[in-house]
């Protein structure tokens, strides 16, 4: 009888130890993520989705998500880094499998990324850099800023003074800065009279531009570093009374195309990116690293092409 009750003891045992066995390799493919391949829940968190071209981006992802049979869920990150801190630690606790997150702060927000990744989250940066992600798809930002500032040059005859209006510190906003600047380093006799941070909005952009108007009354044009920027600057230069100005954006937006069409527009360029084809690449990218894929490259940078009077007629727009 003790032998038979010490066979049944051990056999529960080993029974015990299988079950755990199993029980602790199932956390660990929930908790640590590395062995969670399916993606079943996307989140995409944006800056502003007041503003079109976060609209079209999540038009993209949403696309590509319901393709994938997957759930997906958008935040608007309104501008504020706190927001979107909160908005990453909700997507934790909802458990999300992958986050696509276009960052107020590039360089901010990075402690929350890593959050979000030591929960076991996939994630992407689109459109600007976000520390601590795993890959990033933007435009070629750089290639933006210098088309839009050569178009600029251009048409005020490569020389005169312009105004810059800036915006918030994230990369892509930063990288078209850059491009800007390499298009003057070739236009010695063009200055810069102007240049001041906006938060990539219209109305931001209109009370700041009329305030450097009011102390560079002679410029001959103005870089937005997008297309908001670019209209708001227009708007404060019409209320100014100025009729000759050449302004130009970085974007390709419907309002911007909308703009251009208007024979007597001052606005007179647009860098145009693909926001929706941003945002499908992105979750294209997360879906391989949660395969365990090793990609070719962490960072996608998508070309940039300038829109003016010339193609404005051919150019598809964003979808």
């Amino acid at each position: 009888m003790k032998a038979l009750k010490s066979a049944a003891l051990l056999g529960a045992l080993a029974l015990s130890a299988i079950s755990l066995s199993a029980c602790t390799e199932d956390m660990s493919a929930s908790a640590g993520g590395e062995q969670r391949t399916e993606v079943k829940a996307v989140g995409l968190m944006v800056q502003d989705l007041g503003n079109p071209f976060f609209n079209s981006m999540k038009n993209g992802v949403e696309a590509a998500a319901k393709d994938l049979g997957a759930t997906f869920s958008a935040q608007d990150g309104r501008q504020d880094l706190a927001a979107q801190n909160d908005q990453i630690d909700a997507f934790i606790q909802q458990g999300i499998d992958v986050l696509l997150i276009n960052a107020v702060d590039s360089e901010g927000v990075g402690p929350a990324v890593q959050r979000a990744r030591d929960a076991g989250i996939t994630v992407v940066a689109v459109d600007v850099g976000a520390k601590n992600a795993e890959a990033t798809v933007t435009t070629d930002n750089v290639q933006a800023g210098r088309l839009a500032c050569e178009s600029l040059i251009e048409q005020i005859g490569g020389k005169g003074e312009i105004l810059i209006v800036d915006g918030t510190p994230t990369t892509s906003i930063q990288d078209r800065v850059t491009g800007c600047e390499e298009a003057l380093a070739a236009a010695p006799d063009v200055k810069v009279s102007g240049q001041q941070n906006g938060d990539n909005g219209r109305e931001k952009a209109l009370t700041l531009t009329t305030d450097m108007l009011t102390a560079s009354p002679n410029i001959s044009g103005i870089f937005g570093v997008n297309d908001p920027t670019a209209l708001g600057a227009n708007l404060a230069a019409q209320q100014a009374g100025k009729s000759n100005l050449i302004i130009t954006g970085v974007d390709g937006s419907p309002e911007a195309v909308a703009e251009m069409g208007k024979a007597s527009s001052m606005f007179k360029g647009t860098a145009a990116q693909d926001p929706n084809l941003l945002g499908s690449t992105a979750l294209e990218m997360a879906v391989k690293l949660r395969a365990g894929e090793t990609l070719e490259n962490d960072t996608v940078l998508v070309p940039s092409s300038l829109v003016d009077a010339s193609n404005l007629a051919s150019y598809k727009g964003w979808q």
